[in-house]
């Protein structure tokens, strides 16, 4: 794999960011890589590479230092480590075992000191896993319709209900749950989000088999009656839809990210093929139409690579922070999803019957293009959210 520099804007990036990324380079390369078809194919991966992705500060990022984190680092560090991770071209591996850093800010951001105290520290050190439970089996991306219950008694809520599609469902030790705490309320009003134990009474999970990211732990929650104390509340009650909003704009970023990194992969496989394979006695990368279909990958990543780094930009800066950024997320994820599409699309094609392989890179990305453009909330539901924070 060439230098991630060496297509992106060196304007936006420091000698810290470099050192950062020869870091999560080495990590993918030498713990990830090699071992992502033995994991695919078993469709699980060590609990060993909590801790290790911990020791090189890959689960601490932009965590408090208080509780084990690296403390307040921009976002082209989210950016530098998406793209190198991507490179083991496994989004499987990578959805659980970074499954703490959508499950993990609304603890760090609106959880009691106590809590954070006792729960932050134990996930950053890859001790224990976090998961988020937001979304349910007749909800989708329509997270303002979730029916899932949370009564108050005493000083517990009991919760009861189901989720779905939740990654590290099986393995997680915590669960970030939304509840409707407020029966009455309608739409996003009366939802409240809860730190789960997830070891619980009255918790079933169920594993869930799926088209790709075959070494993720993804999982149907069905929770009866379970008690959760009322200070493991996150945010105030029945302000939980904030907490979940706030929660997306990083999630959409970090998925377009990490799109943005695998279709690079797709690239540069069907780059290294077309110079290496010959048909009609020249290589590949010699006929027109070969050289076209690259082409037109390359035009699709550098667009979406300016537009992941003015994102970038903007989300440090809080005088450019608002509706405009909110949509600006919307059209990114979109964009980004879409030159995965083609990427691993083209890079199958230029591969011919060794795209179709299992276990090759492209084969194992091309499974998981469609994850990429339904999670965090899919394409339809993006351009819906981009035009009213527009305005129209």
């Amino acid at each position: 794999m060439q230098d991630i520099f060496s297509s992106l804007n060196p304007h936006y990036y420091s000698a810290e960011h470099r050192a950062f990324a020869d870091s999560v380079r080495r990590f993918t390369r030498e713990r990830i890589s090699p071992f992502v078809n033995e994991w695919d194919e078993a469709e699980t991966f060590p609990r060993e590479l909590y801790r290790e992705a911990a020791d090189v500060g890959l689960l601490g990022l932009g965590f408090p230092e208080l509780y084990g984190g690296s403390g307040q680092m921009d976002t082209f560090y989210h950016l530098i480590a998406s793209i190198e991770l991507a490179q083991c071209g496994s989004g499987g591996v990578l959805a659980s075992l970074l499954s703490h850093t959508i499950g993990s800010p609304p603890i760090a951001q609106f959880g009691s000191d106590t809590l954070k105290a006792t729960v932050l520290p134990q996930i950053l050190s890859g001790e224990k896993i976090s998961a988020l439970a937001i979304t349910e089996p007749g909800g989708g991306s329509d997270v303002a319709a979730l029916r899932m219950s949370g009564v108050r008694e005493g000083d517990d809520f009991v919760i009861s209900g189901e989720k779905t599609f939740i990654t590290s469902g099986i393995r997680a030790d915590y669960y970030t749950v939304a509840v409707r705490t407020d029966p009455t309320a309608k739409g996003a009003s009366g939802i409240s989000m809860l730190l789960v134990d997830a070891h619980s009474p009255g918790i079933q999970k169920t594993p869930l088999d799926k088209m790709g990211w075959w070494a993720s732990d993804t999982a149907q929650l069905h929770f009866d009656q379970v008690r959760v104390p009322a200070t493991n509340l996150l945010g105030a009650e029945n302000m939980g839809f904030l907490v979940i909003m706030t929660n997306f704009n990083k999630e959409r970023f970090s998925l377009a990210a990490s799109s943005y990194g695998f279709a690079l992969a797709c690239y540069e496989d069907a780059l290294n093929w077309a110079q290496e394979r010959k048909t009609f006695g020249k290589r590949l990368i010699d006929h027109q139409v070969m050289r076209h279909k690259l082409i037109d990958m390359q035009t699709q990543l550098m667009a979406t690579r300016c537009l992941l780094e003015d994102t970038a930009y903007r989300m440090d800066r809080p005088e450019l922070q608002g509706n405009e950024l909110v949509a600006q997320l919307c059209l990114l994820k979109n964009q980004a999803t879409r030159t995965l599409q083609l990427c691993a699309d083209s890079a199958v094609q230029t591969l011919g019957g060794m795209g179709f392989m299992r276990g090759t890179r492209v084969e194992r990305i091309y499974r998981e293009v469609k994850v990429n453009m339904i999670g965090g909330g899919a394409e339809e539901i993006m351009k819906d959210l981009a035009s009213r924070q527009l305005g129209y």
